[in-house]
């Protein structure tokens, strides 16, 4: 396989850091706009032969501000969309709290067994990721991918390289507009970075 970027999308109008989006195709707001130009800056040196991108604008977007200065198209993949939250969408976790109390314990105890309310169970969302590393067998040892997407599908895509349970997804914290690298190779995969903010500034 390859040397993975791993970016989460900017923040969106909707308040990504407070709020719930999942299926919910909300748009960057200013500052996230500002915050993938500064992705775009801090990744110009890097020779990307590939960019993959949920298909979700925050995602897109992000995508398409970093392509702008590698001559690629943005390939937007269904499989990198965030978890379909359902009637969860567009909640505070305090709100959650109050009207699915059940499904929050679930939640916070990271149960295989979750289903959000109208939306998606965990293991349909667990099994559409997956699909996603079907993709990265087509490529080549030396080649560099950007992957542009959701909180939820990075932490757990990191999971399916790395080789560790699943359950640990939730221990793997994914800042908007990080940067995170995976080195992959036919022994497993390493974790070379993690989380990066560092180009963010004084904005973080």
């Amino acid at each position: 396989m390859s040397r993975l970027l791993l970016v989460r999308h900017g923040d969106t109008e909707l308040n990504s850091r407070e709020r719930y989006w999942g299926h919910t195709d909300v748009k960057l707001s200013t500052a996230g706009l500002r915050q993938a130009e500064k992705l775009r800056d801090r990744l110009t040196a890097e020779k990307i032969n590939v960019i993959y991108s949920s298909e979700l604008q925050r995602a897109s977007v992000t995508a398409e501000i970093i392509a702008s200065r590698h001559q690629l198209n943005v390939i937007t993949c269904a499989e990198l969309r965030e978890v379909n939250f359902g009637k969860m969408e567009g909640l505070t976790f305090d709100e959650v709290s109050q009207l699915y109390p059940e499904v929050t314990k679930m939640w916070v105890e990271g149960n295989p067994r979750l289903q959000y309310p109208g939306g998606e169970s965990l293991d349909e969302f667990n099994k559409r990721v997956s699909k996603f590393l079907g993709r990265l067998e087509n490529h080549a040892a030396e080649e560099t991918i950007l992957i542009v997407a959701h909180n939820g599908v990075l932490r757990t895509l990191i999971c399916y390289l790395l080789g560790i349970e699943l359950k640990h997804r939730w221990q793997i914290r994914l800042n908007l507009a990080s940067l995170s690298i995976v080195e992959t190779h036919p022994q497993g995969a390493t974790l070379t970075l993690l989380n990066d903010v560092s180009h963010l500034g004084w904005e973080v």
